[in-house]
């Protein structure tokens, strides 16, 4: 693979040799013109010096190039791997009243189609109807099975995934050949991106260096000339090329790339490069609550029972009335029973019961049996219950029931004839390691805000065990929306994290939109990043990439002034001593033209050298911006200051007798 990946991309460096490419990278086609002069020069003066200066800005081209399409490559290798998702379907449209069989590619936005157990989802869509397990190890890589159902923010899914039980009815959302999927593997193939603002600001700052260094070099010229030295026409286009920003225009490109498959390689695709910039600059995080911070489903924890009930009394009741329940709260309940107080559902016989559904209506769920009748089901709901039977609700409840919200949990009652048995602890799961994260991107600078539609107290509860520094509660896409508008009224770069329709207008205004791939079309398509592992705590991962890619620009950009700068005291004093009464060579290059030749072969290798940094980034650490600003200053201002005396001179000692 690695092989076959450098095969491509060196021949990618030799197709990039078309200046009209090079029309994006002002530096480099300054430098393609130098070496076509000095091609052209050899005819008038054949030398060996003359051939090899040639030669090695031809390298240097190549080698610029060859960096860019280094980074392209991995991309499509990337998509590539995401195109094994798009197979040929075959899809059983819906028409209301039958089914018949069409290919995918024949569907039409707004077409139904049905996929059971075994089928693969022809198209993007929405679920209208049905839940199911969905296995989307073809996009995600992950081999865990997810759930996709109607009416929530779950209820979107992906061309190519496969359904692994139960039935839905899927409403297609996109056009043959318009797939999120397809939009995708375009985005990540699509080199061609737009340049982003800090991109063209750089590309501004070289062109103003690159003019201001060519007329120091004519100037050198002219003053070698007018002093009585020879400088020839390839000396002149060596020393011009040397002394412009060339490492870094060399690598530009490839930085800007490479940041975005760094990201691909998480599994998360960018819309723009603009977006990958502004989460490295992120400093404030506004993220959803259910299925972000908690695991999305709350699990039953604990039964408390009333006086002159046990806990076992309540675990049986609750694990009776959760019988037919298929939600995750009702398994939790009868998973948890099953595991501390031995229920046994076997033993039941529920042949001649009566199961009451869940209505949200009533609130309220159950069981009729033959010898009693159990209800579970808000506490409120519950309570009305019990007042139309002329019954009363334990207070010595009421404690527990106060402690339960304020914890940031819901109770549940647990109903028994006409007696309350106790009530059940249900309770957000905050995800694994979520609190660690948070740490980190609090040590980032990166201010972290809960959005909730719960109550203020559980809103609070949650905040603090998640380690999150502030939330809203009660909170509605308007007051979303508002907030981010705030936030960035106040100078901050926001990011939002999301997957349902009611954070679509807040995904758009933010900065950087981060989606999950599962969630609805509008939140999809409002977004300008796509989780396809669906991990809202993959923000991390986003935030420390796009600073790599902002530091990397800057460190490459230092290390190249300050390589430039070095080289004029490192070839300049060789190439003009012989004007001064005193030896000013303090490096004691061989000759003029044995310093012209290394300081050229030294241009080109360094940037070879460097496009393992470039593709990889600099390491990145939670620490301040003006330590890291100190330590880049450091290690690539006083580096780029170094490398050139210590490599012009390793080259100078190998080439001295070539000239």
């Amino acid at each position: 693979m690695k092989v076959r990946l450098l095969k491509n991309a060196s021949l990618g460096a030799v197709v990039k040799l078309n200046p009209v490419h090079l029309l994006g990278n002002p530096v480099m086609l300054l430098t393609w013109i130098g070496a076509l002069i000095s091609t052209v020069s050899i005819y008038w003066h054949p030398s060996s010096f003359e051939i090899q200066i040639a030669l090695w800005l031809w390298f240097t081209v190549l080698f610029a190039n060859f960096a860019e399409s280094l980074a392209e490559c991995e991309g499509k290798a990337q998509a590539k791997s995401l195109r094994k998702g798009k197979v040929s379907l075959m899809a059983r449209r819906f028409n209301g009243s039958k089914e018949e069989s069409v290919p995918a590619t024949s569907l039409q936005r707004g077409d139904l189609v049905v996929c059971e157990a075994g089928d693969a989802i022809p198209a993007d869509g929405e679920v209208i109807e049905g839940i199911a397990s969905v296995d989307e190890s073809a996009i995600t890589g992950e081999s865990a099975p997810v759930i996709r159902e109607s009416g929530g923010d779950r209820s979107g899914v992906t061309g190519g995934t496969r359904v692994i039980s139960d039935r839905l009815v899927i409403r297609v959302s996109s056009e043959a050949g318009q797939s999120f999927l397809d939009r995708m593997i375009n985005m990540i193939e699509g080199a061609k991106r737009q340049k982003t603002p800090n991109e063209l600001a750089l590309n501004t700052l070289l062109i103003g260096l690159t003019v201001m260094l060519s007329f120091s070099a004519l100037s050198l010229w002219c003053f070698g000339s007018y002093s009585g030295l020879s400088i020839s026409v390839t000396a002149l286009v060596a020393l011009w090329i040397c002394l412009i920003p060339t490492t870094i225009g060399g690598l530009l490109s490839a930085v800007g790339i490479a940041g975005m498959d760094r990201l691909v390689k998480k599994n998360v695709i960018a819309k723009s490069g603009r977006a990958i910039e502004a989460a490295g600059d992120t400093n404030v995080l506004l993220l959803d609550k259910t299925g972000t911070i908690t695991l999305g489903n709350r699990m039953a924890s604990d039964f408390l029972p009333s006086l002159g009930h046990t806990a076992r009394d309540v675990a049986h009741a609750a694990a009776l009335a959760s019988l037919s329940d298929e939600t995750a709260e009702g398994r939790s309940i009868l998973a948890l029973a099953e595991e501390k107080f031995d229920f046994d559902r076997t033993t039941t016989d529920t042949s001649a019961a009566q199961f009451i559904a869940f209505s949200a209506n009533t609130r309220v769920s159950g069981i009729d049996l033959a010898n009693c009748r159990i209800r579970k089901g808000a506490i409120d709901a519950i309570k009305m219950e019990i007042q139309m039977q002329k019954g009363e609700f334990p207070a010595d409840l009421e404690p527990a029931i106060i402690a339960i919200c304020q914890s940031g949990g819901t109770p549940l009652a647990v109903l028994k004839d006409n007696e309350v048995v106790g009530v059940i602890h249900l309770k957000d799961i905050i995800k694994t390691g979520i609190k660690e994260r948070f740490q980190e991107l609090h040590k980032m600078g990166i201010k972290s805000i809960m959005m909730t539609g719960d109550n203020a107290l559980t809103a609070a509860a949650i905040a603090a065990e998640a380690g999150i520094g502030d939330f809203i509660a009660q909170a509605t896409p308007e007051m979303k929306l508002l907030r981010i508008k705030e936030e960035q009224r106040r100078g901050s770069l926001v990011t939002m994290t999301g997957d349902g329709t009611n954070d679509a207008p807040a995904l758009a205004q933010a900065d950087v939109g981060l989606v999950m791939g599962s969630g609805t079309q509008a939140a999809r398509e409002a977004g300008n990043m796509v989780d396809l592992d669906n991990d809202p705590t993959k923000i991390l991962e986003v935030v420390t990439i796009g600073k790599q890619l902002l530091m990397t620009r800057g460190a490459l950009t230092t290390f190249s002034v300050a390589n430039d700068l070095a080289k004029y005291f490192a070839i300049l004093p060789a190439m003009f001593g012989s004007l001064f009464v005193i030896d000013i060579n303090i490096m004691d290059l061989g000759s003029s033209e044995s310093a012209i030749l290394s300081s050229v072969i030294y241009n080109a290798i360094i940037i070879m050298l460097l496009i393992p940094l470039a593709l990889r980034g600099v390491p990145y650490r939670p620490i301040a911006s003006n330590l890291l600003l100190r330590h880049n200053l450091i290690v690539y201002g006083v580096g780029g200051l170094i490398a050139p005396f210590v490599g012009i001179k390793l080259i100078d000692y190998v080439v001295r007798g070539w000239v």
